[in-house]
């Protein structure tokens, strides 16, 4: 009896929450909308986009962080992959939880603002997923360099999170699992890097500086 509660309870609960989940990302998708934003949003969270900051980054560690130059770019890589195959490999498969674009009962529904919706999964949004992963590790392991700017780090990644949901191709709880999900990723990492390489400090010949 107490299974069947609870598997009642879960079942009603799961409901109410695709429901509103639907309804949230009809209003995003559909309602809370504007021109500029359909020309913008669809670039902005394409990863080729973002290149250059990656090497604006990367060069930013060779320069002043030498030594710790390969280490830290090498668990940023690891970030990615780690992010990216938890996601893609184990939840959407897992969930297996159709796009809103291939929803057969938001046919008609849904602006869909790229060439094709794609026929992956939904559940957990990757791009979510691997941009917070990156942005907390920049976050944590970059914030003394940073400063004030390391939170638009955070900034960056639940802009790229939301436009998932504002092109059409993921649900709003997608990308927040998704965000909650690398978040714990980019922690994990960054803990392991500093553990194992400290802090990022200027190193002696450029402290004199």
């Amino acid at each position: 009896m107490d299974n069947l509660f609870l598997m009642g309870f879960f079942q009603k609960t799961w409901e109410w929450l695709d429901t509103l989940d639907r309804q949230l990302f009809l209003l995003v998708n559909g309602s809370w909308t504007h021109p500029w934003f359909d020309t913008i949003l669809p670039i902005w969270r394409e990863a080729n986009t973002w290149l250059p900051l990656y090497l604006f980054l990367m060069l930013l560690v060779v320069i002043n962080f030498p030594s710790k130059a390969i280490s830290w770019i090498l668990t940023a890589i690891i970030t990615f992959a780690i992010s990216d195959q938890v996601s893609s490999s184990l939840f959407k498969p897992f969930f297996a939880r159709l796009r809103p674009c291939n929803e057969p009962e938001l046919v008609g529904m849904v602006r869909l603002l790229l060439p094709n919706c794609g026929s992956g999964y939904s559940f957990t949004s990757s791009h979510a997923t691997n941009h917070f992963a990156f942005s907390v590790f920049v976050f944590l392991t970059m914030g003394r360099v940073l400063g004030q700017w390391k939170w638009v780090f955070l900034f960056w990644a639940a802009s790229v999170a939301y436009a998932q949901v504002y092109v059409g191709v993921h649900y709003p709880i997608d990308v927040l699992c998704g965000a909650i999900l690398g978040t714990l990723i980019g922690w994990a990492t960054a803990t392991i890097y500093h553990q194992r390489f400290q802090s990022l400090t200027l190193d002696s010949k450029y402290s004199s500086k």
